[in-house]
Parts: C-alpha cells; structure tokens; sequence
C-alpha cells in the first residue's frame, strides 16, 4: 500500500486508482460509508490513519514479520469486504483492532496445530525471522534479553498473549480491549493476570540486583513500527514475498524508548 500521495491500487482490481488525499476531518465512520458508497480511496486513507498501531499489534501478537504481515493482509481483505456489516456499536478502530487480533489468533491456532520447523536459509536474516525485528548488531545484552521476553510471550496461550499485548504493551485501556476481544473486562483481567504470573516465572531470572522487575512486557521489549515499517499490503493485492520492510536500525533502535 503507498503512502498518502501516492497512486493508490484499486481495491477491487488490484489496477490504478485516484490519488490518495488525506482529509483529517473526515471521521473514521465517513471514510468507512464513503468506501461502502464505492470511494476508491477511503478504505486506503483509513487503514493509513491506523496502520501503525495495526502492525504494532499483529506483530507483537504473532512475534514474526512473516506471519503479522500476512495475518495483516487477512485482517484488511475481512475488513473491506466486510465493511457494509459495519453496526457502528463501537469505534472503527475498536472494529479494525478486533478484526486484526482475531486474524492473528486464528494463525497462532493453526501454527500450534501444525507445528513446523524452518528449514535453513542462507537468505533469511534475525530482522526477517525469530527476533521479531531487533537489529542483529544492537548490544547483546539488549539483543537477549529482549528475545527472551518475546520467547517468554510467544508461550502464552494464545487469549493471554493477546490480552497481554493490548494492555501492557500497547497501552489500552481495559475496557477497549474487552471490546476489542469481545470478552467481559473481568476476563481480560483474569488472561493478563495469568499472563503475567506465568511471566514471572518464565522472566525471574531477569531480576538483578535484587531489584523486583516488572515481568509485564512493555514498549521497551519491542521496537515502535513506523510507516516506513509496516509491510506494503492492500486488500486488493497480495503482499510480495520479499515485501516485508524495516527501516533502519538506529531508528530501530531510536524508537525502541517510544510506544506507538
């Protein structure tokens, strides 16, 4: 998907459409009946507004480019097509978060079905696969302990990861992600309670000092995603197989203080 100003593909045809103005007074809610209307364009100029945020989720639920890429993909084809059935009993962006955590949660189902184990490549990189974007040449300390807190998440069940995600990690509040999940807020305080207590048993030997660290994972233990980030996906068209993209490491390592 192009940036704002750029020729934007036609959902439908995967052809070239209109260039993609951004209108910052459009609502979340005009641009989604405007793209139900048949505008081209709004579909493309909404997932643009939230796109960040979206990626940052399917990432650190999946804890793998290659997979949050995809399921992002998923998320976005469900979301346009599905955009009509829209009631409007909460927030687009409660909508559009639901429909990405749920398209990662059906691939991490489906991975813990159908285990596999990658077969080696002299072409893959630790940015592409199994350190979840950490730059291969940041201090090793940094490098291994953040692997292990994402090696910690990834086994989490499946509901607690990703209730654990959206609350400490990305910072919503407990009664969006409750929407966002479609659970009673009682239940995803239950997941990240669980959550975090198997953390803490997972994590304890982190502690140094004597100091009691935190176990919750927080925006340190993951880089912030920007647009420059977010693998170029569509509803229209598939993502290339090599088109996952990262931008620099120092500006990995830069944003790794930020939370999107």
């Amino acid at each position: 998907m192009v940036g704002r100003g750029g020729q934007s593909p036609d959902p439908a045809t995967g052809g070239p459409a209109s260039v993609v103005v951004s209108h910052p007074e459009t609502t979340d809610l005009d641009l989604l009946r405007a793209h139900v209307a048949g505008d081209r364009d709004a579909f493309t100029e909404l997932f643009h507004r939230h796109r960040d945020r979206l990626w940052a989720v399917a990432l650190r639920t999946t804890g793998d480019r290659e997979e949050a890429a995809d399921a992002l993909q998923d998320a976005l084809l469900s979301a346009h097509r599905a955009a009509g059935r829209f009631r409007g009993d909460s927030a687009v962006t409660t909508w559009l978060h639901r429909i990405v955590v749920n398209a990662c949660l059906d691939r991490l189902r489906r991975r813990q079905a159908h285990p596999t184990v990658p077969l080696p490549d002299g072409n893959r990189t630790d940015d592409a696969r199994g350190t979840g974007g950490v730059e291969p040449t940041a201090p090793a300390t940094d490098h291994d302990t953040a692997l292990v807190v994402r090696q910690a998440l990834a086994g989490l069940p499946v509901e607690q990861r990703a209730a654990l995600i959206l609350v400490d990690v990305q910072g919503y509040p407990v009664a969006e992600v409750a929407r966002i999940l479609g659970v009673a807020e009682g239940t995803v305080k239950s997941r990240c309670a669980r959550g975090r207590a198997r953390l803490a048993g997972v994590l304890g030997h982190l502690r140094t000092g004597g100091e009691q660290q935190s176990t919750r994972p927080t925006g340190a233990d993951e880089p912030r995603r920007t647009g420059r980030d977010v693998p170029d996906v569509t509803p229209g068209n598939r993502r290339p197989a090599s088109g996952v993209r990262s931008g620099s490491g120092q500006a990995r390592r830069d944003a790794i203080q930020e939370e999107p």
